[in-house]
């Protein structure tokens, strides 16, 4: 009946383009070439093509890839980078303006009569941060961010650099990524096997053909040790590890890795340095280079040959041949943009549902650009020449010379030029809406127009619940880079990490509205005087408001440094010199020796017969006065 089936999935917002959906719903082959790669899953063709348009969008080159099915005149689209301000724009909000790693119950050290767990947790977050100093983790993150805000994905890997000997983390473009989903269950639990995998071009001058690059991270069940070897071929793999033979005819046996045991079914089993319980799981790791000569037949990334790849060997020679890490994770996070819906995997960019509106306002700035030459330099109509056929410059000192009823006639495009300018406008604060982009976030609105600070929080109120949502989705990922970093020095062996219990940790985001300071810190100074809140809390809402504090334990420390006044009630309360100089962060001053009492010498005592005593001479039993019978 010619009927048209409509494709919905996770990136159908962009069927609107030919560019990107035919009548069978699949991407342009000549504009995403790469969607189409032998070992790309038919999966994973929109998504891919999907990147590659909104990175387009991004760089401003939507009109070159248009270009590829439309012909050069979509070459000639204006694109002033509206995208990419979008995109900069919420990156920045998400992501808050500075970045922290905190661990419940750091900010009590010293304080709580629980010491033993709070000084573990201050000594946990001490390291957390150093690590995250020396790592330029706010920079990691703002390359995640700027690829899952524009992408609607963002990928991280962290891994053990034993020259470095600290955990490192790496930024991965979602293009590369291709995690094995169990259809059985939610896309939101975290995939056993992760690949990533691109294509490395021909290179004629080391002779190298166009290869294909796979590093694979896969969940599997504890095996026998392995070490290097060779094959029948003379390519360098990982072979097990055999016992040398028992001279009664024994045969050689598998040997287990270090630290490994057997249960009593005869399944290897590994205690790890964060866990209590034994472990029947760990991470392999393989990097693999095919030819894309080689890759022939029915094949996708997850089942290509292993006969024909060639491994790669780390900085310490060990193949990577389903190399075992000892761990029992897979050091990969995904990070979507928005959560995902049911059963799904994938986020969605923040542009999505305003690229049409993006391609408007190209059109109106490409109608923008050439209305303004004629108003540049307007249209003139000449009458009564001489000779019609001759042709004029208009220019500054020109001068017509017109007949007897010659007359100029200047057209005014001017009034097109403002109603283009208009609509801009209008198309902008479309987006803006579509987006959930107040104008106030961008920058865009003079601040003289607003009323009361009232109105500005209301106006902030689409985009508070656009970055709550997006935090959300990222809650997740913020507890796992620390966790995975802590069992990673752990693993690593890390000689500042011996003894230390993991805990729980998370990176905490910043604040990104504009606030008023002196506000807040009125209503904290009146809480904390009321004794509604108490000093960390005060701390923290002066942190979230923009005030220079750093570390909340130091700046508690140092307020109470100077707090005699409450070190004198404490000392007053408690009568304990060693609490009181510990609240101050001081020493108590030693105590010294109390001296024995010296008694001033009296007047003797005289007896009943006038004689004198000696005080110091005990009385004699049954003399008069000892109390003794006198009679």
């Amino acid at each position: 009946m010619g009927l048209k089936s409509v494709l919905v999935d996770g990136w159908s917002w962009l069927n609107f383009k030919p560019l990107f959906s035919d009548t069978l719903g699949m991407p342009h082959r000549r504009a995403f070439p790469e969607a189409y790669a032998t070992w790309v899953p038919d999966a994973d063709a929109r998504r891919l093509a999907a990147y590659k348009l909104l990175a387009a969008y991004d760089h401003n080159q939507a009109g070159e890839l248009a270009e590829i099915r439309d012909g050069a005149e979509a070459r000639e689209r204006r694109e002033f980078g509206d995208p990419a301000m979008f995109v900069d724009t919420l990156v920045a909000h998400v992501l808050g303006r500075d970045q922290q790693i905190t661990v419940p119950g750091a900010e009590k050290a010293g304080t709580s009569a629980d010491g033993t767990d709070t000084e573990m947790a201050e000594r946990v977050q001490s390291l957390l941060r150093e690590w995250a100093d020396e790592e330029l983790l706010p920079m990691r993150l703002l390359q995640g961010e700027r690829k899952a805000v524009g992408l609607g994905d963002g990928v991280y890997l962290l891994y053990w650099d034993a020259d470095k000997q600290r955990v490192r983390i790496k930024a991965y473009d979602p293009g590369f990524y291709f995690p094995v989903i169990d259809e059985d269950s939610d896309g939101a639990d975290f995939p056993d096997r992760v690949h990533f995998a691109w294509e490395l071009p021909e290179d004629k001058k080391r002779g190298l053909k166009a290869r294909l690059r796979r590093i694979t991270y896969e969940l599997g069940w504890i095996r026998p040790a392995t070490a290097n070897g060779v094959d029948r071929t003379g390519r360098e793999v990982r072979a097990g590890v055999l016992s040398e033979p028992a001279d009664d005819g024994t045969p050689a046996t598998p040997v287990l890795g270090r630290g490994d045991q057997l249960d009593a079914g005869g399944a290897i089993t590994r205690r790890y340095a964060w866990s209590e319980q034994p472990s029947y799981k760990t991470c392999y790791l393989t990097d693999a280079t095919w030819d894309l000569g080689d890759l022939k037949g029915p094949l996708d990334v997850d089942s290509l040959p292993m006969d024909k790849a060639r491994f790669a060997t780390n900085d310490q020679g060990e193949v990577l041949d389903a190399l075992d890490l000892y761990q029992d994770f897979v050091p990969v996070v995904h990070v979507p943009n928005t959560v995902p819906p049911a059963g799904e995997h994938w986020g969605m960019s923040s542009l999505a549902k305003a690229l049409q509106v993006f391609d408007e306002l190209a059109g109106s700035d490409t109608d923008a650009a050439r209305a303004s030459a004629t108003t540049g330099q307007p249209m003139i109509a000449i009458s009564g020449v001489a000779d019609p056929r001759q042709q004029y410059t208009v220019g500054p000192g020109t001068v017509f010379t017109l007949g007897e009823n010659g007359r100029l006639t200047s057209i005014d495009t001017s009034p097109a030029l403002r109603e283009l300018r208009e609509h801009r406008h209008d198309l902008a604060d479309r987006a803006a809406n579509t987006v959930r982009l107040p104008a106030v976030s961008l920058g865009t609105m003079d601040p003289s127009k607003v009323p009361s600070g009232y109105a500005l929080e209301l106006s902030l109120g689409p985009l508070d619940s656009n970055i709550s949502g997006m935090r959300l989705a990222r809650d997740h990922a913020d507890r796992l880079i620390p966790k995975f970093v802590q069992r990673l020095f752990l693993a690593g062996q890390h000689p500042d990490w011996q003894g230390i219990t993991p805990l729980p940790a998370k990176i905490q985001r910043g604040p990104y509205t504009p606030t008023d300071k002196a506000a807040v810190l009125e209503e904290v100074t009146t809480a904390y005087k009321a004794k509604v809140i108490s000093l960390e809390t005060a701390i923290r809402m002066l942190q979230d408001a923009g005030w220079p504090i750093d570390d909340a334990e130091t700046e508690i420390e140092q307020i109470q440094a100077r707090s005699f006044e409450e070190a004198r009630m404490l000392a007053d309360a408690l009568g304990n010199p060693e609490e009181v100089a510990d609240f101050l962060g001081r020493e108590a001053a030693a105590e010294p020796e109390t001296p024995p009492v010296q008694l001033p010498p009296g007047p003797a005592a005289q007896g009943p017969n006038g004689v004198q005593e000696d005080p110091a001479e005990p009385a004699q039993p049954g003399a008069r006065g000892s109390g003794g019978n006198t009679s």
